[in-house]
């Protein structure tokens, strides 16, 4: 064989076997709940590692708007797999109970709900009970919102007004005096409120979770198609993300940069911040560490769903066994990613 035909003829079949090899990864179309900040390097970091290659996927990850257009993007097929608060998945359910493709979570990423209630120092409002009669501002859509009733029952709050508004306006209405305090995830309202001049020491946080709300916050979630069709596709991705999970909550600021390169604009300190806040407040929670990093408790399952069909008004009450499937997750060794305190 000549020396030319010998190269084309190695070159065709590294080609062939590249392209075979290739061709057997699984791909998974992975929907955010939200903009790529800090928190989507817990997706990006283990795409940019190739974790997610080494278990034989070709996950991309889309950037979002919410959780609930992550939920309903998953529940019309157009994506695979999706990332969202766990009570919009409940409200989804309730709401459409003859929908034929319902997202079910396979995984908890926030064992607590980030939702709180901020307010400025000089408002006076120092708890709970300070918000009778005051004005709450915050999106319709916002979590904190939708299960402020929650909050309001466990801590005796009463008589309150809500304004509405667009997220990118939530926090300059709080600094500008136009609301007495607002609901949002602690990690972005936070952040977002020092943007606007606020010095942290001057905003008062109240975390649902430190004030009676054990809601579990957002989850990995996929669709009945895949966890039927492809159900190994859903537990090596579950285990490439634990993988991964390990390594971001041990080097936030390596981590961060998985999220630069998908974002070139995106403040790297202010990211990393919002990554460690996230990683603080409710993945590497005291409930967290009880309940199992990606677990949860089957009874705390049970009164959230009670909880969200009364505090979201569903048109059918939410079934707990019929939005959790924990069948999927890695074993216990894979799991144990946190951060020991």
């Amino acid at each position: 064989m000549h020396k030319r035909s010998f190269l084309k003829t190695t070159v065709a079949a590294l080609a062939l076997a590249w392209g075979a090899a290739h061709a057997a990864d699984t791909p998974i179309k992975f929907q955010l709940d939200w903009r790529f900040e800090g928190p989507a390097a817990f997706f990006l970091q283990p795409v940019a590692q190739g974790l997610f290659k080494a278990q034989g996927l070709d996950v991309t990850v889309d950037s979002g708007n919410g959780s609930g257009g992550a939920v309903q993007r998953v529940a019309s097929g157009a994506y695979d797999m999706g990332f969202a608060d766990l009570a919009s998945v409940m409200e989804f359910h309730a709401n459409n109970p003859d929908a034929p493709n319902k997202p079910v979570a396979v995984m908890v990423v926030y064992n607590n709900t980030p939702a709180s209630v901020m307010a400025l120092k000089k408002s006076g409002i120092k708890t709970p009970t300070d918000l009778k009669g005051k004005k709450l501002g915050a999106p319709v859509f916002d979590a904190g919102r939708k299960a402020f009733p929650i909050f309001e029952k466990a801590n005796g709050v009463s008589n309150v007004t809500w304004t509405a508004m667009d997220p990118p306006l939530r926090e300059t209405m709080l600094v500008r005096g136009d609301v007495d305090a607002i609901t949002g995830f602690t990690f972005t309202s936070l952040l977002n409120l020092e943007a606007r001049g606020a010095k942290a020491s001057d905003v008062v946080v109240m975390q649902y979770a430190d004030f009676g709300v054990k809601l579990y916050g957002n989850v990995i979630i996929a669709s009945p198609k895949v966890i039927q069709e492809r159900p190994e596709a859903i537990k090596k991705f579950l285990t490439a993300f634990a993988q991964g999970a390990k390594g971001v909550m041990a080097n936030p600021a390596q981590a961060i940069q998985s999220v630069k390169a998908r974002d070139g604009i995106v403040n790297v300190a202010l990211e990393t911040r919002r990554l460690q806040l996230a990683i603080d407040t409710v993945i590497n929670s005291a409930d967290a560490r009880k309940e199992g990093f990606g677990q949860l408790d089957s009874s705390r399952l049970s009164l959230m769903a009670a909880q969200v069909s009364d505090a979201y008004g569903t048109k059918t009450r939410v079934k707990a066994e019929d939005v959790w499937n924990g069948s999927f997750l890695p074993p216990a060794a894979v799991l144990d990613v946190l951060p020991k305190k």
